[in-house]
């Protein structure tokens, strides 16, 4: 079943319950911290963003997890073969973090001990700058990026939780961001194109349950010099509704149903940097994917943490939009990941 969200409402419902669940293009259920009726150390917010050009990539984020605020900067370099993510943490921000209850416009800052971020978003270009004394090998990091040109459609899905009436995850991914700007560190300037570089930007609102693990993958660039991209995912919550499969070709949605990403495995663990394949229960995506670069993490304090691997590498395919035209992808740049959290 894929059910589109039929009209723009409220989001939560006067329990706090998710209203609707399913998936549309815009944000036409809105979201207000205020009708969260979970604790406020559940609830959780995020902005992340990502750019790459298939030749370097920067990923940024502001998070109030409630307990536990996050702020991330990440530079891969995949020519090189290396990446750094530096994320430090604040304590109980508990909303104070203020980040917008909309994705359409609204400024954040973030700061503490040898850093700051900023995202601001005026509703029409975003522009994200950051600063961190201490990013690598004791050395400075500084950046700023714009993002224009935002499609017309993206990836919204409303999701509930078997057995938690109140968890609910209202999420969001515009692909295919113009970016432009530069990243300036150790003595180099990586600088990004919009004739060449994208962004994705994940927007998230929600309380969680406790342990998740997750499925995601998502590229944007050009094919015949037209933008495309994809998001593709499952695991996360109860998608009975809808899931957040979804095709962009010229800014326009085209939603797909159920994928499987099929990981190898070796010596009876996941083998993340051998050739994936995935695969849509209808044909519609068929892909393997050949990784370059594991972003890896693995943080464990007492009852909480996180395993995470985002692997960086190329989609060779096809990709069928809603009128049949098949589009085919040859080294197309993107990532998958699997990550379980537990907090």
């Amino acid at each position: 079943m894929q059910h589109r969200i039929a009209r723009p409402g409220p989001l939560l419902d006067e329990h706090g319950i998710l209203r609707e669940a399913g998936w549309d293009t815009k944000l036409s259920l809105k979201y207000s911290r205020r009708d969260v009726k979970a604790g406020t150390l559940r609830i959780k917010e995020w902005d992340y963003y990502l750019i790459t050009n298939g030749r370097f990539g920067l990923a940024l984020t502001i998070a109030d997890n409630g307990y536990m605020g996050l702020d991330s900067v990440s530079l891969l370099d995949f020519e090189e073969g290396w990446e750094q993510t530096t994320s430090p943490m604040r304590v109980l921000p508990l909303g104070r973090t203020g980040l917008p209850d909309t994705s359409e416009k609204g400024n954040t800052y973030v700061g503490g001990k040898g850093y700051q971020m900023l995202f601001e978003n005026d509703g029409e270009t975003r522009r994200l700058t950051f600063h961190m004394d201490k990013f690598k090998d004791d050395k400075p990091i500084d950046g700023s990026v714009t993002l224009t040109d935002p499609p017309e459609d993206s990836m919204v899905i409303a999701t509930p939780f078997t057995g938690a009436p109140k968890a609910f995850y209202y999420n969001q991914k515009i692909n295919c961001l113009r970016a432009s700007g530069e990243v300036s560190f150790d003595g180099r300037e990586y600088r990004f194109d919009p004739e060449d570089s994208f962004g994705v930007l994940d927007w998230g609102r929600g309380v969680w349950t406790y342990d998740n693990t997750w499925y995601w993958s998502s590229a944007s660039g050009l094919i015949g010099g037209e933008t495309f991209g994809f998001n593709l995912g499952y695991g996360f919550g109860n998608t009975d509704a809808a899931t957040e499969n979804m095709l962009f070709y010229g800014g326009r949605a085209h939603k797909l149903r159920q994928v499987t990403f099929q990981i190898p495995r070796k010596n009876g663990k996941d083998d993340f940097m051998s050739p994936w394949r995935i695969t849509s229960d209808n044909g519609r995506f068929e892909a393997v994917f050949h990784p370059d670069l594991d972003r890896a993490s693995n943080t464990q304090i007492g009852p909480l943490g996180s395993d995470q691997h985002q692997v960086f590498g190329y989609f060779t395919g096809t990709a069928t939009l809603d009128d049949g035209r098949v589009l085919h992808l040859d080294r197309f740049f993107g990532f998958a990941e699997k990550v379980r959290n537990k907090w």
